[in-house]
């Protein structure tokens, strides 16, 4: 009983775990029922929310396939019915082309029908013409056989005679057409260029220009400096003559001393001394020549300052200096009497005048026609024609070649690269022909008379040969039996050309041909 007593409270401990243990248990199975209840209801529950879902997936997967078919069909009917369409479009156009093919082929059968008849035709015609051109070549041969008993020519001359006949209408025929071709051309380049140099012409107005080879040099009353300028025994005048290069001419004009020289330059250098000599009073060998040192510096250095005045009137900037130097001595050149430097100048404004005519770049212009005959202020010092020599020039200080070429070809020697060289040509003729802008000496002017009456009557078939109008025309008059009417236009252009090759002159002439018929007849 002890041990029962004594071991009682383990048991109860071991009791008590057991029926814990078993709770625990009995719990946990009851959890694991309930868990697995919870499941199923759960699992169920699925299921049947998976069921409604998929009914209802179903039934709009019913709809929309049935509303889809329901859109292709419509489409798919839209898409049958626009190819219907166009397959009935087809066969419509089929029908009309079928139409067409056959009113094409009814036009072709009727062609082919009139071409045979043509074929025909034509066949019966090449068998007349065959017989006409038997029956045209007998008769031919007959005429042949009597005109060559007539003429008493064989058939070789017979066939020259002809083709001389021929040779001459043709002739006669390209005049002709040479004639309209030509006056249809020079109607409208005349017309084009009057317009453009007339409108020039009216906006530029120079000065005339004359020059002569002596200046005066006035003495102011004071008649006892003539002597002083003579020295004792003339040795001053000499003196003077020899440091200038000019002659003095003290005669009984009163007061007055003449200095007669051909190059301006020295003219000049002599005037201004001679003025300085007198203004001073002190005349001798030394002071001459002192006084004409002087002056000679003083005018090389002043020779910039002349070109670059010429320059500015003519509106040309960026000149170096070695070509205002040059450009300045053209002041002391002239042609014909013009000065040269006033013609430049005159040019360059006639250029720049042009070129806005024509849309052309004017301050370019008015550069070339400025410098375009610099080669005159260096002649003497280079060989060549004046035109090359100052493009050379040019062409040494770095001048474009454009301004150089213009330059070189103004007067035909280099061929025209550019168009400046064909305005400058223009302008240049323009500024020389103009009324009183030169004037020739009487043995000048009497000789291209003669020239130009020479070269007239070097012709064949000319009986007269006529130069008037101060020699800005010439007039030729043809013998009528030798020279027809389109023989006298080619012989017109003729004498033109041998004048323009031969002849230098300012300005135009114009060749006018005569050509008459008399027929006289008596009354008895």
């Amino acid at each position: 009983m002890q041990i029962l007593a004594a071991a009682e409270p383990w048991l109860w401990g071991i009791t008590v775990t057991v029926v814990i243990v078993v709770a625990l248990i009995w719990i946990r199975k009851d959890q694991k029922r309930q868990i697995r209840r919870a499941l199923q209801n759960t699992e169920s529950s699925l299921k049947e929310h998976s069921r409604r879902e998929a009914e209802v997936l179903t039934r709009s997967a019913r709809m929309l396939t049935r509303e889809e078919t329901d859109r292709l069909r419509g489409e798919i009917e839209n898409a049958i019915g626009a190819e219907s369409e166009e397959i009935r479009q087809r066969e419509k156009r089929l029908e009309e082309r079928e139409l067409l093919l056959d009113k094409q082929l009814q036009s072709l059968l009727e062609n082919e029908k009139q071409l045979n008849q043509k074929q025909t035709a034509l066949r019966k015609l090449e068998s007349d013409l065959s017989e006409t051109q038997r029956t045209a070549e007998q008769l031919i041969e007959k005429h042949k056989e009597a005109l060559s008993e007539v003429a008493g020519l064989n058939p070789d001359d017979a066939r020259d005679r002809l083709l001389e006949i021929i040779g001459d209408e043709t002739k006669m025929e390209a005049s002709q057409i040479s004639k309209a071709i030509v006056d249809g051309a020079k109607d409208h380049a005349e017309e084009k260029a009057r317009r453009i140099i007339g409108l020039a012409i009216q906006r530029y107005s120079g000065e005339h220009t004359y020059e002569a080879t002596t200046a005066t040099v006035l003495l102011n009353g004071d008649e006892e400096i003539k002597g002083r300028i003579i020295g004792r025994e003339g040795r001053n005048v000499r003196a003077f003559e020899t440091a200038t290069g000019v002659t003095v001419l003290i005669d009984d004009t009163p007061n007055t001393v003449v200095l007669s020289g051909f190059d301006p330059i020295k003219r000049e250098i002599a005037r201004e001394s001679m003025i300085r000599l007198v203004k001073d009073g002190r005349i001798h060998p030394t002071r001459i020549e002192e006084v004409v040192s002087k002056v000679t510096e003083e005018n090389d250095y002043n020779l910039a300052d002349v070109g670059e005045e010429a320059a500015q009137k003519a509106g040309v900037t960026t000149l170096s200096q070695d070509v205002l130097s040059v450009l300045g001595k053209l002041r002391y050149r002239s042609s014909y009497s013009q000065n040269v430097l006033a013609h430049s100048v005159e040019v360059a404004h006639l250029m720049g005048l042009l070129a806005a005519e024509m849309g052309l770049d004017t301050s370019k212009a008015k550069r070339i026609g400025l410098l375009h005959d610099i080669g005159k202020a260096m002649s003497e010092e280079t060989e060549g024609p004046h035109a090359i020599v100052g493009a050379d020039f040019l062409k040494r200080n770095k001048e474009p070649d454009d301004v150089v070429n213009g330059v070189a070809s103004h007067h035909g020697e280099v061929p025209y690269d550019f168009i400046w060289g064909i305005l400058v040509s223009a302008a240049d003729a323009i500024s020389a022909s103009r009324p009183g802008a030169r004037s020739e000496t009487m043995s000048s002017y009497l000789q291209r008379f003669k020239n130009l009456e020479r070269i007239g009557a070097s012709f064949d078939g000319v009986d007269k040969c006529y130069a008037v109008q101060a020699g800005r025309e010439i007039r030729i008059i043809v013998n009528s039996k030798k020279i027809s009417d389109e023989q006298s236009y080619d012989l017109a252009r003729q004498v033109a050309r041998k004048i323009e090759d031969e002849l230098q002159y300012p300005g135009h002439i114009r060749v006018t041909m005569i050509r008459e018929n008399r027929f006289v007849e008596y009354a008895k």
